[in-house]
């Protein structure tokens, strides 16, 4: 799965390698958790633009808006099963710009936290949907979910599933490209191009956002390293 993740990249690395003009004022986040405002790049009539959503998708049928609690990933697999993103995944994809995430290895009653990027600490871009959902009373709120598919051999380590990483020259497919093309782009990203190391347990506060969550520590009473 993917609970928590960063972006600690500025604006104009992330217009370069997204190709998307006009990203909005970014300050580095280091723990980004459900709830929260993420930003998203969307293609629109105009082109491609970014939007800030909250993390937990709200269909747009949801009688409250507290069901994002449970939409905070989707599962690539049976996206066109699944009442909650069947109509998001054919008209409603989004890119989440990352610099990368957190998982977790439990052992007895100790969780060590890890965290994984790309080896060259380029940004990262997750599929993602998006929905628009009003309340009775008029309140809208944009939210976006997070696509999973089966964890690579060295994520797998730590968690049996893991966030849809897309390759640079699938973005626009994501984005705009017809359905049927769109499996075999959402698929685990390749292990040998990934960075895992443990890092502070600070990060298990999600209200705690510093540099020091992405501090390389030894890990405790859990294996020490994951390189494959």
């Amino acid at each position: 799965m993917c609970g928590r993740f960063t972006l600690i990249q500025d604006a104009a690395i992330l217009q370069q390698h997204l190709k998307a003009q006009n990203v909005p004022y970014l300050q580095p986040r280091y723990n980004i958790a459900p709830g929260q405002p993420v930003l998203t790049l969307r293609k629109t009539v105009e082109g491609k633009q970014w939007f800030w959503m909250r993390w937990g998708l709200i269909p747009a049928w949801a009688k409250d808006p507290t069901i994002s609690n449970k939409l905070i990933n989707a599962k690539a697999e049976t996206l066109r099963e699944k009442p909650s993103f069947r109509e998001a995944f054919t008209k409603r994809r989004c890119l989440i710009p990352a610099s990368g995430f957190y998982e977790w290895q439990k052992q007895g009653k100790y969780k060590q936290p890890y965290y994984l990027t790309v080896n060259q600490r380029e940004p990262i871009a997750m599929a993602g949907l998006w929905e628009c959902w009003k309340s009775p009373t008029g309140q809208v709120i944009e939210s976006c979910t997070i696509l999973t598919t089966q964890a690579n051999e060295k994520v797998n380590l730590l968690h049996n599933r893991m966030p849809v990483i897309l390759e640079r020259n699938s973005y626009d497919l994501w984005l705009d490209g017809p359905t049927e093309d769109l499996d075999k782009i959402l698929t685990p990203y390749p292990a040998h191009k990934m960075k895992v190391y443990p890092v502070s347990k600070s990060v298990n506060d999600a209200t705690y956002d510093a540099q020091e969550c992405l501090e390389e520590v030894a890990a405790i009473g859990v294996q020490t390293s994951l390189d494959l």
